[in-house]
């Protein structure tokens, strides 16, 4: 029996092999990596190395998007100062769904997901709602899941530390890198005065 061709964004090598293992079993994949959320261009360039790599390994084909950095920043910017999970991630979301749906169409897909439901910080109800939503716009189906369930995310984390892959810990925009550095920022502040007190002589 032949396998319909399925189109599944990708964010990363970590959160990939459980979600490309379960899928494989029904369909014919294809990666498709369409993120210019992802900031500098180097922390961009290692992300999608690292998955070219492991997909080779699987000899599972890898479509690359524009980096349209532009382009998110213009849609993105108004939110900026939102928080992680925020109104700024949805129209982040929304933006990466619809030109990945719009790839489906044109290029023969008949269904289309997205590997970030594994992730906990990602609220699946959203991105299975503007998946949904990208999908009727471009008349192709979208595939709705939560691969987190049933220790999907553990399963993924396990098999990620396997395989050696780098682990990012801010999602990729530049956002959220500042949002990082902050409280990173201010746990070392808390450190330095649980060890000195308020003493600064």
């Amino acid at each position: 029996m032949v396998k319909p061709k399925f189109l599944l964004h990708a964010c990363c090598a970590p959160c990939s092999p459980y979600v490309i293992q379960t899928l494989s079993e029904d369909y014919n994949l294809t990666v498709y990596f369409y993120d210019p959320n992802i900031h500098p261009y180097a922390e961009y360039k290692r992300r999608i190395d690292e998955l070219k790599t492991y997909l080779d390994s699987l000899n599972i084909p890898l479509a690359e998007g524009e980096y349209d950095v532009r382009r998110w920043f213009d849609e993105c910017k108004e939110y900026r100062y939102e928080p992680e999970r925020g109104a700024r991630c949805e129209v982040c979301f929304s933006m990466r769904m619809d030109v990945t749906a719009k790839y489906a169409s044109e290029n023969g897909f008949p269904y289309f997901g997205m590997m970030m439901t594994v992730s906990p910080q990602k609220d699946a109800a959203v991105l299975n709602r503007v998946g949904t939503k990208s999908g009727e716009k471009h008349d192709v189906l979208y595939y709705p899941s939560n691969f987190k369930k049933k220790d999907g995310w553990t399963k993924s984390v396990q098999m990620s530390n396997e395989l050696g892959f780098y682990r990012q810990d801010y999602c990729g925009c530049i956002y959220s890198l500042q949002e990082r550095k902050q409280i990173l920022k201010e746990r070392k502040e808390k450190e330095r005065k649980d060890i000195t007190g308020d003493c600064l002589c």
